[in-house]
């Protein structure tokens, strides 16, 4: 049977329509070249083009160059990407400057191209395919209808997912210089504003990131974007749209995400007759890309996915393809080992008799890895110097680094290490042998944050010293882990090196990506962490390098159940790495029972950072419990599915669910925050299981998976503030269910 298509061009009504059994995406071309949106959504089967736009006369929007129409307007007409000028006056998906000071870029089509599978882009993260069937791409070039400028526009449906990826190629075929000013990635225009009538955010701040922020959309323009060089803790670079009746398991959504690390914007207008457009990329701000004659400039990928069961069935999408499709390597798969590390035990105070002390202390208790965090280089006893000087800090280390790496695999324990290396410290011999390596216009002094400085990743001689250093590391030391940390946003954004300074903030980005990408790739056995003071670059592009990420600096457990619920709008759980930490929190000062603090760190990658050696032997008991239990449960967290059933956002009470990938194991947190003297009782309903009978392993007791779905069980009776629980139901099978599963 030969394989149908997932994209097909009807040259009689000239549509484009890229499908698949999940989803739709078509766009037509309209009179005089105009490429326009129709659909993005549920599947749509048999299209006929007999749904066209309407045509009206509307006042002051003008007609499309070198067309008469009076009715036919660039500035009411859904489009798949506009330039600026041509008598459209809602957000451009991108503006030019070229020699003469003209902004006017009127795009027309110009060809197409269907390609099986998908290209590679070159120096970015991005999706992937494992085999050629797999995916198809779609390229769409569109021309400025006076001089060849071109935007190559890219669409790849996968066969099984609920996603197009998008990305945009720009090109100058003049003879002139030209300038992008803005480069978007995709535009999304959408007719019936009805549809989606909210937006979904992830804003926050260091050590509260990534909060659920749900608003409407109102007339105007919204944008949602950082500025910081990073994608930063103040506004994660993904969105959702949603119906005000979308809940977690009903309604449409559609995700955007944007696989990129640096400054970025989606921007959301409702225009004068409640239509939405919806543009993304990197940033505009301060971003200007020359581009000479015959050079061509390549955005990052943009994921839009679309769901119609919920919010849960959109995260289900972008984790899925997050795992799958975006993080590599051997970690991919692999159960992600248990850690502990040093740096809330010791901070920057530590020997060697300390560091044993908790690795022995480490071994005893089941733990898998130990952490060397901040303080093991150059002379590092404060924040205040050495970042740059990727060497051992003579002495401080009776036996060495590789003396404690050593020790640790004698223990039975991996051994990890933590390493800063975009940043550096005036007081450190990188400065003080090559201080023209600091980001900074020259003979300006630069703003200091935490007592460092931004290294100018720009210039491959930088990235060349930096990766000598810590290859030299790497190379004489037994490691398995590294935690990349970035502790601030950039400023002082020059580059001496840099001809056109609007191409700073994207090739400090790419030259990030760049000493990413040698790093992984000549070390693949190293499990690569990425931080940036906690949740700082969370985002897809650091995943297709690292497969997880320090989620927050607050390892408090209240907050984090906040701010992990938040992650999992858009992210894989995976990614994210969730420690217990010592109470009275540092960040907050709370205090929280061990058992709380474990049960919401056991909802991610589990480790711990505290003072092992001050534990108590009933606080080493339940630590023990918890690793025990958390090797048991590890693959389901970590594999499974994930839904979420209570927003704490909205309410007193929280609770998800982890179901393994066979359905026959699923593993249920819930959480009250705090209590009162007549608490309600509150019913949690389970999602996604399958007919039959399930065993809850504490009480023994048995419920049918329509009942847990239909009729719920119960949260806990709690006793107290800051209460949680943890249930695990396993399938019972039946003699039938073993027989099928043993046939098939």
């Amino acid at each position: 049977m030969k394989r149908q298509s997932l994209i097909a061009f009807d040259s009689e009504t000239n549509v484009f329509h890229l499908s698949n059994p999940l989803i739709s995406y078509v766009m037509k071309i309209e009179e005089s070249g105009v490429l326009s949106h129709i659909h993005f959504g549920k599947k749509v089967s048999n299209y006929t083009d007999n749904k066209k736009y309407p045509r009206r006369d509307r006042g002051f929007s003008g007609n499309v160059p070198l067309h008469e129409e009076r009715a036919f307007s660039k500035d009411t007409l859904p489009q798949e990407f506009s330039g600026h000028g041509s008598m459209d006056y809602r957000i451009p998906a991108t503006i030019i400057t070229r020699e003469n000071g003209s902004s006017l870029l009127d795009l027309r089509y110009e060809t197409y191209q269907i390609i099986q599978g998908k290209p590679k882009l070159s120096g970015l993260p991005q999706t992937y395919i494992l085999e050629e069937q797999e995916a198809q791409t779609l390229c769409i070039t569109l021309k400025d209808r006076d001089l060849p400028i071109y935007v190559d526009l890219f669409y790849t449906i996968y066969e099984k997912r609920g996603v197009i990826i998008r990305s945009a190629k720009y090109r100058n075929q003049t003879e002139q210089t030209i300038w992008l000013d803005k480069a978007a990635s995709f535009q999304l225009d959408l007719t019936n504003s009805g549809r989606f009538t909210e937006v979904i955010a992830l804003p926050g701040a260091h050590a509260r990131e990534r909060l659920i922020s749900r608003q409407r959309i109102t007339e105007g323009v919204k944008s949602f974007e950082s500025r910081r060089g990073s994608s930063s803790h103040q506004m994660n670079n993904f969105i959702a749209l949603t119906h005000t009746h979308t809940t977690e398991n009903l309604g449409e959504a559609i995700g955007l995400q944007f696989i990129y690390s640096g400054n970025h914007a989606f921007e959301i207008e409702k225009d004068q007759i409640d239509q939405l457009r919806i543009v993304g990329g990197i940033n505009a701000y301060q971003f200007q890309w020359q581009l000479s004659t015959n050079e061509a400039f390549q955005t990052p990928e943009m994921i839009l996915s679309y769901s119609d069961e919920g919010l849960n069935g959109m995260s289900h999408i972008h984790h899925e393809l997050l795992r799958e499709r975006v993080t590599r390597g051997k970690h991919q798969y692999e159960p992600r080992p248990i850690l502990v590390n040093n740096w809330e035990a010791t901070y920057f105070d530590f020997t060697s008799k300390k560091i044993e002390a908790l690795i022995d202390e480490a071994a005893a208790l089941g733990m898998e890895m130990f952490v060397l965090d901040d303080g093991w280089f150059g002379k590092r006893d404060a924040d205040t110097s050495s970042l740059g000087d990727w060497f051992e800090y003579e002495g401080k280390l009776a036996n060495g680094l590789k003396g404690i790496a050593e020790y640790a695999h004698e223990k039975g324990l991996k051994f990890g290490l933590w390493v800063e290396p975009e940043m550096i410290s005036i007081d450190s011999e990188l400065y003080r042998q090559t201080p023209d390596y600091l980001m900074q216009e020259p003979a300006r002094t630069p703003a200091a944050s935490r007592s460092q400085f931004v290294l100018d990743f720009t210039r491959k001689e930088v990235r060349d010293s930096i990766s000598q250093q810590l290859r030299k590391i790497l190379d004489e030391v037994p490691i398995d882990y590294i935690k990349w940390d970035m502790n601030r946003s950039l400023s002082d954004v020059y580059s001496a090196y840099v001809e056109n300074q609007g191409e700073v903030y994207h090739r400090y980005v790419l030259g990030l990506y760049d000493l990413l990408e040698e790093l992984t790739t000549a070390y693949p056995d190293i499990l690569w962490e990425g931080c940036s003071g906690g949740g700082g670059r969370f985002d897809a592009g650091i995943l297709y390098y690292m497969p997880q990420s320090w989620t927050s600096d607050n390892t408090d457990a209240m907050e984090r159940i906040d701010i992990q619920y938040g992650t999992s709008l858009g992210y894989p759980i995976s990614s994210m790495g969730a420690h217990v930490s010592a109470s009275p929190n540092h960040q907050s000062g709370r205090v929280t029972d061990l058992k709380t603090r474990g049960d919401v760190a056991m909802s991610g990658v589990f480790g711990y950072e505290l003072d092992l050696t001050a534990l108590g032997e009933q606080e080493k008991r339940i630590i023990k419990e918890q690793i025990s239990t958390y090797k048991e449960i590890r693959q389901i967290i970590q594999q499974g599915k994930f839904d979420r059933l209570e927003n704490p956002f909205e309410q007193n009470i929280a609770a998800w669910q982890f179901v393994s990938p066979n359905k026959k194991e699923i593993v249920v947190f819930m959480a009250r925050r705090l209590t009162s003297g007549q608490p309600p009782f509150h019913e949690i309903r389970l999602v996604g299981l399958e007919e039959g009978m399930y065993r809850e392993r504490k009480s023994s007791l048995i419920y049918s998976g329509s009942e847990l779905m239909t009729m719920g069980i119960y949260l806990p009776d709690f006793h107290g503030d800051f209460q949680t629980e943890i249930f695990h139901f396993e399938k019972i099978v039946t003699g039938e269910e073993e027989e099928n599963a043993s046939i098939n």
